[in-house]
């Protein structure tokens, strides 16, 4: 929020606000009027984590396999409609579903292609004289900014989105995002089969022979 506090940030055209994200009474009611240089401290230090992170997180997608489960197959895009009009109760079947389904696999991947380019952008705007070609390639200065700038607010909508799903999946789908694995109810066994016993003086009744 620090750094959003600009006034760059906002949405409109020339001298035309449509949207400000941070108003002047926000960032005094937190104390953060014009801290851009704090906020851009916080945000470069946090870059190393988020960088870092990916990449751990795209070498264990690789060394382990599970790209295989996360990138998208040639069916990923259409079923991933279906899956949108499945949780929209437009459609009421679901495509074949394994441990993450289309739309998972589309988003997910998404996101790590988002990544990299934040990274990229933010280096560029970070650095726009040392990596010129990169910022060249990104289409100059003020686009790489813009470019940031669009990606942060997708992670943003992918954050909301992915919330929303959870809540609405219950609370063992949070918890066995945060543990790695599900806690399931084991259902009783059934009851043992009761045998009647037979008293040792009960008469034994033979069948009767068959006559040919």
């Amino acid at each position: 929020m620090i750094y959003w506090a600009n006034d760059v940030y906002r949405l409109g055209w020339g001298n035309t606000t449509v949207l400000k994200f941070f108003p002047d009474s926000f960032n005094k009611a937190l104390n953060i009027p014009f801290r851009l240089a704090e906020g851009m401290s916080f945000h470069f230090v946090f870059m190393w984590f988020f960088a870092l992170n990916g990449l751990l997180y795209v070498l264990y997608l690789l060394i382990s396999g599970e790209w295989k489960l996360i990138f998208p197959n040639k069916r990923s895009v259409k079923e991933s409609f279906q899956v949108i009009l499945h949780d929209l109760h437009i459609r009421r079947g679901l495509p074949p579903q394994k441990k993450y389904n289309a739309a998972q696999r589309v988003a997910y991947t998404g996101v790590i292609i988002m990544g990299l380019g934040s990274l990229l952008t933010g280096v560029a705007i970070y650095k726009p004289v040392q990596f010129h070609t990169l910022c060249g390639i990104l289409g100059g200065y003020e686009w790489a900014r813009a470019e940031h700038f669009i990606l942060t607010i997708l992670f943003t909508l992918f954050f909301l989105v992915h919330i929303i799903q959870v809540i609405i999946a219950g609370w063992d789908n949070f918890r066995s995002m945060v543990t790695g694995f599900e806690v399931r109810a084991i259902p009783p066994p059934p009851p043992p089969p009761v045998i009647e016993e037979v008293p040792e003086d009960a008469p034994v009744i033979e069948p009767s022979p068959v006559n040919a």
